[in-house]
């Protein structure tokens, strides 16, 4: 009996959705098949961890004018998030893409449509995007997106639908723990939970360190919160969840001063573009504008 094509590539796309993307990379190039629909699909998720472990570079010179549809919207992502001062055009290509015949089962597209409208923070437009597939990775995203929009209540009714499609699956489980983590109080801890058994049954990554970290800090777990931070720094130490995760520690904890300035310095130099670093680069402006407007 043969084997179905999701077997396949079940640990390419495990990989990958709990951010263990050089693991993913190794499966994906290790993966034969003469199947070229499977073939196509592995690669995506190979371009997208080298999009996850931020080699836009790669991403650029390796995918072809000649590649298929899917690989050329991963290569519009990396264009996107290389180069913030073309994000507009990049914006008005993915638009003129989005306005003729979508081919709803090129899911690539509709993930790298909704990933740069999150991150102009057009939220509306993403979940507009999304909203046209079933895929099970489109309607997780649409759980982010809400709870990005602070709408837990609109997350937890399309985590139902999650739920009622695949209650097993690692994206739902994910979306699970996010959604928990927005709830709060003891809805933490069942956060907590889901991102361990997913730690136990793969491996730990800092997108799940990072999520344990979270509910730790919510709790007021600071010292758990510490090693679990530690431990994605030594995983990737410019991870910038991880970075900002370790400033609030530093607030939390009273460090001095330095500590939180540091990594702050660090989040500035390699994720210039990362909307905390904008958004605090726009609050000093703005306390800079007051300063000047009350001595005059």
């Amino acid at each position: 009996m043969a084997t179905p094509d999701i077997d396949e590539l079940f640990e390419v796309k495990n990989s990958f959705y709990i951010g263990n993307f050089q693991h993913c990379i190794n499966e994906a190039q290790k993966l034969q098949s003469s199947s070229p629909e499977l073939r196509l699909e592995r690669d995506v998720f190979l371009y997208r961890s080298l999009i996850g472990q931020r080699k836009y570079g790669v991403v650029q010179s390796e995918i072809k004018p000649s590649a298929p549809a899917p690989l050329q919207a991963l290569k519009l992502l990396a264009r996107y998030l290389q180069s913030p001062e073309n994000r507009s055009t990049v914006v008005s290509e993915l638009e003129s893409q989005l306005s003729g015949n979508v081919d709803l089962t090129n899911t690539a597209l509709l993930i790298v449509a909704a990933t740069i409208y999150c991150h102009e923070e057009n939220y509306e437009g993403a979940l507009r995007v999304l909203n046209q597939s079933d895929a099970l990775e489109c309607r997780a995203l649409m759980v982010q997106t809400y709870l990005k929009m602070e709408r837990p209540d609109a997350a937890r009714k399309e985590l139902k639908t999650l739920q009622e499609k695949d209650d097993d699956a690692t994206l739902t489980q994910m979306a699970q723990a996010w959604t928990h983590i927005a709830t709060g109080g003891e809805k933490l801890q069942d956060a907590y939970y889901i991102f361990q058994e997913l730690m136990d049954k793969n491996s730990s990554t800092p997108v799940l360190l990072n999520g344990q970290a979270v509910c730790f800090l919510g709790q007021a777990k600071n010292e758990e919160a510490e090693g679990a931070l530690q431990e994605a720094l030594d995983k990737d130490p410019n991870n910038p969840d991880t970075l900002i995760n370790l400033m609030v520690l530093a607030h939390h904890t009273d460090k001095p001063q330095e500590v939180a300035s540091r990594y702050l310095a660090q989040l500035r130099d390699d994720h210039k573009t990362h909307k905390f670093v904008e958004d605090i680069k726009m609050k000093e402006e703005e306390f800079n504008r007051l300063v000047k407007q009350y001595a005059s």
